[in-house]
């Protein structure tokens, strides 16, 4: 069963369980989807829809943060709410030991040899972990250290 699938069978039993928050989240989550394939004009794949995923939580994330400086936990735990709910769709975070195992792999594919090469080992990376769960600020720290390192 694709990811879309899941979100539409999961969207019907929140309508009948009456799940407020689970249901508005999961119509955001189909409008999103729905907004991204027009723009790319064709069905969306598994990478994608994570993809559109990923920015979503963000979004959250960046609103969490405004709503708890403006003094609205009421709204920031609703942003964290919704947050879990896309969260459940998404494939686990992955471990340190994995990423730095990408990271190493895609330095020596590139053929890295210092910082100037950080934008072609970022991409690379990325491109490879694009179905997977990573912090984005994590891997650009770990490809800088690792090329830093390389230089020395």
């Amino acid at each position: 069963m694709s990811l879309r699938q899941q979100i539409d069978q999961d969207l019907v039993q929140a309508m009948k369980a009456k799940d407020e928050v689970r249901l508005n989240t999961l119509r955001m989550i189909k409008t999103a989807l729905k907004n991204r394939q027009v723009d790319v004009q064709h069905e969306l794949s598994d990478a994608e829809v994570i993809q559109v995923m990923k920015t979503l939580i963000k979004q959250r994330q960046d609103s969490v943060e405004q709503y708890q400086q403006a003094g609205r936990s009421d709204l920031a735990e609703h942003e964290q709410a919704e947050i879990r709910i896309i969260e459940h769709y998404l494939p686990p975070m992955l471990s340190q030991a994995e990423l730095e195992r990408v990271v190493d792999e895609t330095i020596r594919e590139v053929g890295a040899a210092s910082l100037k090469d950080m934008g072609q080992v970022m991409k690379a990376v990325m491109g490879k972990l694009a179905t997977a769960m990573v912090d984005g600020k994590m891997v650009n720290q770990m490809v800088r250290s690792k090329l830093t390192a390389l230089e020395e």
